[in-house]
């Protein structure tokens, strides 16, 4: 009897991602209220305009279509995808968007327009939340990465906390274990954690958030020269001596650094291929590594096609985007994203 040829470790994901796709379970409580087409007759075609302008412009400006995916995730972690990291601190509370997690995030103003454009056509009709949404799956697919469904009817949310923000958002120097906790807390699994974290391959990071893994990393003794071990040597002395100098020799800690270097405009596998060398900046990026079952799914998605992780990654954005969601009669639909409409929640 022939001897079967065993498969790749890329087309056994694929297969398994197929799998898990058809087994998933029913949709229940406010996630089972968004549908595809939720505006088809309150406001038809606004889809189309959304992405339309999203296309026109992204293709211009590319670095916005990161600064628009991350404000998307970092939206979804608080309070769920509400748009409340759009509003503004009153002088009742500091909001989500004032809290140091938020203070780097961009595209504020762009969101902004695209709702202009939107209640110009169907006045208080389409929310935040969902303008939010279409916007950055958009945006992705306008540099040529992967598109997903995204179901609309989402209302936004009247609350915006700064501490909620402390306490909801990923921090860059959680481990494993912190990471998929948190994860789990909004319904995202360890698997989610590892595509979503593909994000990176389009974004940069302030040397600010990883300064502690090139000086003074406890693992690697006393003094301020010393790096993180697990941080590839010669990518840490160029990151040392060309982007991140040490602090007493004034670098500025809002110093960017590209996380995928050489295609950070390109939505790909780069940020994979340089996680599998130790070649990552965060240290919530290096902890894919240390759980056996994230980092086979790394190392097996980096030898396959991009479509492979596209399609991963575009299943777990499309759960991303459904995280405790307000439907039906919550919220409310603000005509002004950076404003609540009443005080009421």
């Amino acid at each position: 009897m022939a001897t079967p040829r065993p498969r790749s470790s890329w087309s056994v994901m694929a297969m398994a991602m197929v799998v898990v796709v058809l087994a998933g379970g029913a949709v229940t409580g406010a996630r089972a209220q968004l549908r595809m087409g939720f505006y088809a007759k309150s406001c038809p075609g606004v889809e189309k305009m959304v992405g339309d302008f999203v296309r026109q412009h992204v293709v211009r400006v590319p670095t916005v279509a990161a600064a628009l995916l991350r404000l998307h995730f970092h939206d979804c972690f608080v309070r769920g995808c509400d748009a409340s990291v759009l509003l503004n601190s009153t002088a009742a509370g500091v909001a989500e968007k004032d809290a140091p997690p938020n203070l780097t995030l961009r595209g504020f103003d762009f969101v902004d327009r695209v709702k202009t454009l939107v209640e110009e056509a169907c006045p208080g009709v389409v929310s935040c939340a969902d303008v939010l949404a279409l916007t950055a799956r958009d945006a992705v697919a306008a540099i040529g990465g992967p598109s997903w469904r995204v179901p609309t009817g989402r209302r936004d949310g009247t609350v915006s906390s700064m501490q909620e923000a402390l306490d909801e958002i990923p921090k860059p120097s959680m481990s494993f274990k912190e990471l998929t906790d948190l994860f789990a807390t909004k319904g995202l699994g360890v698997r989610d954690l590892v595509w979503l974290s593909g994000a990176h391959t389009i974004g940069i990071a302030h040397c600010s958030s990883f300064a502690d893994r090139l000086y003074g990393h406890p693992a690697a003794g006393a003094g301020n020269d010393t790096t993180d071990p697990t941080l590839d040597a010669a990518y840490a002395a160029n990151l040392r001596r060309r982007k991140c100098l040490a602090p007493n020799g004034g670098y500025a800690e809002d110093a960017v650094v590209e996380m995928d270097p050489g295609s950070h405009l390109t939505f790909d596998l780069g940020y994979y291929r340089a996680l599998v060398k130790h070649r990552c900046l965060l240290q919530s990026d290096a902890a894919l590594l240390t759980d056996a079952a994230a980092r086979a799914d790394v190392e097996g998605v980096v030898g396959g096609p991009d479509e492979v992780f596209f399609q991963l990654f575009a299943r777990s954005m499309a759960t991303l985007g459904t995280v405790q969601v307000k439907t039906g009669a919550q919220g409310e639909i603000r005509r002004n994203c950076a404003v609540v409409n009443s005080p009421s929640n």
